[in-house]
C-alpha cells in the first residue's frame, strides 16, 4: 500500500466518522427535545478532525499528563463535543441518549466536574479564549512542555465579547505559540447573520492585528483542515487562529444556512429526514 493510498484512506476515515458524529447529534437533540442544531452539525467535520486524527489524547486514560488540550468556549454546540468523544472512546455510544436530561453528564452545556475528559466548564459565551490561554502560559512557560497543544473552539457570533480580544492581546503578549483557536465561521448567531447583528468585518485583518498568526479553511475540507493545522503547529513565536468557514446546518438541507434553527430541534418526522440525508450525502437543489 503506498502512502497515496493510506492517505486517501485516512481522509475517507475522518469523513466516516464525521458523518457519524451528525447522525447522534440528530438523534441527541431528538431525544432531548431542545438545544441546538445548526452549529453542532456544522462544526462535525472540525471536531472528527480533531478528535479522529489530531489531538494526542488517550480516551481510556483521559487525564494522561502528556495530553493536547480542547476547551469549547461557544458551550452550546455541546452535542457534536459529546458526540465526537463518544465515538472516539471516552464513553459509551448509549449515554449520549441522555443528553440533558435531569442528572446526566452531558449537561446542555459541558460541565467539567461531570465528565473525564472534559477540560473546562463553558456557558458564558466569550470566556474560553482566556482559559486555554492561561492554560496555554502554564503548558509553554511553566512546565515547558512543547509537544503539547492548547486548543480551543470559538463561534464567530461570541467574537462580540469583548473578553475575546483581552485574551487574544494576552496570548500575543505572551508569545503562545502552542495555543491555536479555531472559529467556526458560520456567519449566524441566534438574532440573525452576524454581518447584520454585529458587522465583523475584516475578521482576518482584526486577527493579525492583534498579533496572530491566520489561516483561513473550508470547514468542511478534510485535507484542508489537517493542512490550517500542521501549518499553525509550526508556526513559531505567536499564537495562530484558524476561521473555519462552515454551513450551519451542514448536511441537512432544511436547516443548512438557517439562524432560525441555531437554537431549534427537529422533531421525528424532522429528524428521520435529516439522517436520511446525511447518511445519503445529499445537497440542496
Amino acid at each position: 500500500m503506498n502512502d497515496t493510498t493510506e492517505a486517501v484512506r485516512e481522509i475517507e476515515r475522518i469523513e466516516g466518522l464525521a458523518r457519524e458524529i451528525r447522525l447522534s447529534i440528530v438523534t441527541m437533540l431528538e431525544q432531548a427535545g431542545s438545544g441546538h442544531s445548526a452549529g453542532p452539525l456544522g462544526m462535525a467535520d472540525l471536531m472528527a478532525v480533531l478528535y479522529g486524527s489530531v489531538l494526542r489524547h488517550r480516551p481510556e486514560d483521559p487525564g494522561w499528563a502528556d495530553r493536547d488540550i480542547f476547551m469549547l468556549s461557544n458551550g452550546h454546540t455541546a452535542p457534536v463535543l459529546y458526540a465526537a468523544m463518544a465515538h472516539t472512546g471516552y464513553f459509551p455510544l448509549e449515554e449520549l441518549l441522555t443528553l440533558r436530561r435531569w442528572g446526566t453528564r452531558l449537561q446542555g452545556h459541558p460541565e467539567r466536574r461531570l465528565l473525564a475528559g472534559l477540560e473546562s466548564t463553558s456557558g458564558p459565551l466569550g470566556s474560553g479564549l482566556s482559559q486555554a490561554a492561561g492554560y496555554a502560559h502554564v503548558v509553554q512557560h511553566l512546565d515547558q512542555h512543547p509537544d503539547r497543544r492548547v486548543y480551543v473552539m470559538m463561534g464567530d457570533g461570541e467574537l462580540n465579547e469583548g473578553n475575546i480580544w483581552e485574551a487574544a492581546m494576552y496570548a500575543a503578549k505572551y508569545r503562545l505559540h502552542q495555543l491555536i483557536g479555531i472559529v467556526d465561521r458560520n456567519f449566524i448567531q441566534i438574532d440573525g447573520d452576524t454581518e447584520d447583528v454585529m458587522p465583523l468585518g475584516d475578521l482576518a485583518g482584526k486577527w493579525r492585528a492583534f498579533g496572530w498568526h491566520v489561516v483561513e479553511v473550508d470547514g468542511h475540507d478534510v485535507p484542508a483542515i489537517m493542512q490550517a493545522i500542521e501549518a499553525c503547529k509550526a508556526e513559531g513565536g505567536r499564537p495562530s487562529v484558524i476561521l473555519a468557514h462552515t454551513v450551519p446546518g451542514k448536511g441537512v438541507p432544511f436547516m443548512e444556512g438557517d439562524h432560525t434553527w441555531h437554537g431549534r430541534v427537529p422533531d421525528a418526522a424532522q429528524a428521520n429526514i435529516a439522517r436520511e440525508a446525511i447518511t445519503a450525502g445529499r445537497r440542496e437543489p
